[in-house]
C-alpha cells in the first residue's frame, strides 16, 4: 500500500469510497455539500465531500424506541446465542480489516500500523466477548435459613448508549458494544461527527453479523449529529447506561444529566498525556508514535 499522506483530495475521496464499497456499505461521498454530514481528512485538512446514507437520517427518539422494543425479546435470548452476533462480527472484521483501517487513516490521520492496530482491538474484544457469553454465571450462596439457598443471577440492563471520540473512532465502540450485546442490551451509537465513514462502515458489518446470527438487524444502531445528539441520549430515561468518551467538559455536562434520572454512566475523559523523548531515542519512530 502506498503512503496515504501523499494522496490528493480526489484520491483520498476515491480511496474512502473504495473502502466503503469493499465493506459493502451503500454510503456515497459526493463532492458537494448535499447533506449536513461532511467528511474531512486531517491528512490534508480539506473537506472530501459529504456523505449520504439512509442511516444518517435516524433521530435519537427513533433509535431509542427501536432499541427499547428489541430489548424486550433480546434479553430473553440465551447469552451464548447472543454471543453468535459478536462471533460473526469478529469474522467480518477479520475479512475487512484493511478496508476499515483505510477509513480510520483517512478520517483520523493515523499511521497505517495504528489504524490496523485499532481494528485488531475490535477483533480482540469480539473474541473476549464470545467467551464471556458462556461465563455469565452467578454465585450460589449459603443461607442461615434451613433448606434455602441464595442464587445470584445477572439480568440484562436495557438499551446502552455509546458516545465515542475522534481519536479512537471504532475501538471504543467495540469495547462497549461487544459486551453490551452479549449481556442482552441493544446499543445506540453516537460516533464523533468527524468520523461518519468509519461509523457507517462498522454499522454495515455489525448489521450483517446480526443477520448471520439470526438476531434483530437493529440490535446495534447509529445516530449522527453534534453534541446536542449526545445530550438527548443522556437525558432519555430509556437509555439504561450511557458510556461516553471525550473531554472532561463533556463528562461534566453528561454525568449530572444521567445521574438526575438515576441512570448509569461510564465516562472515559480527558486523555491529554505528555510525552518525554530521551536524547537516545529513535526520533523517526518517536515522531510517528506521537
Amino acid at each position: 500500500m502506498s503512503s496515504i499522506a501523499t494522496h490528493s483530495n480526489s484520491e483520498l475521496c476515491q480511496r474512502a469510497q473504495d473502502a466503503l464499497q469493499s465493506i459493502g456499505s451503500s454510503a456515497t461521498i459526493t463532492p458537494d455539500s448535499q447533506t449536513s454530514i461532511s467528511v474531512r481528512s486531517p491528512i490534508n485538512g480539506e473537506i472530501l465531500g459529504s456523505v449520504s446514507h439512509e442511516l444518517t437520517e435516524a433521530t435519537v427518539d427513533q433509535t431509542v424506541t427501536v432499541a427499547s422494543e428489541i430489548f424486550q425479546s433480546w434479553r430473553c435470548v440465551p447469552a451464548p446465542v447472543r454471543g453468535e452476533v459478536i462471533r460473526h462480527l469478529g469474522i467480518e472484521l477479520r475479512q475487512h480489516k484493511d478496508a476499515l483501517a483505510d477509513l480510520v487513516q483517512i478520517e483520523v490521520g493515523k499511521i497505517r500500523s495504528e489504524a490496523l492496530g485499532e481494528v485488531q482491538e475490535m477483533i480482540d474484544i469480539c473474541d473476549f466477548a464470545v467467551g464471556l457469553s458462556r461465563q455469565l454465571h452467578g454465585l450460589t450462596i449459603a443461607s442461615e435459613r434451613p433448606q434455602h439457598r441464595l442464587t445470584e443471577t445477572w439480568q440484562p440492563l436495557g438499551p446502552v448508549g455509546v458516545i465515542s471520540a475522534f481519536n479512537f473512532p471504532v475501538a471504543v465502540w467495540a469495547w462497549n458494544a461487544a459486551l453490551a450485546i452479549v449481556c442482552g442490551d441493544p446499543v445506540i451509537w453516537k460516533p464523533s461527527d468527524l468520523t461518519p465513514l468509519t461509523a457507517l462502515a462498522t454499522t454495515t458489518l455489525v448489521r450483517r453479523a446480526a443477520v448471520a446470527a439470526g438476531a434483530p438487524i437493529d440490535v446495534c444502531q447509529v445516530v449522527f449529529g453534534d453534541a446536542n445528539i449526545g445530550a438527548e441520549l443522556a437525558a432519555d430515561h430509556r437509555v439504561a447506561l450511557l458510556s461516553a468518551t471525550g473531554s472532561t467538559r463533556m463528562g461534566r455536562a453528561v454525568a449530572p444529566v444521567v445521574a438526575a434520572r438515576f441512570g448509569r454512566s461510564i465516562l472515559e475523559l480527558g486523555g491529554n498525556n505528555a510525552a518525554i523523548i530521551a536524547p537516545s531515542a529513535d526520533l523517526d519512530l518517536a515522531v510517528r508514535g506521537i
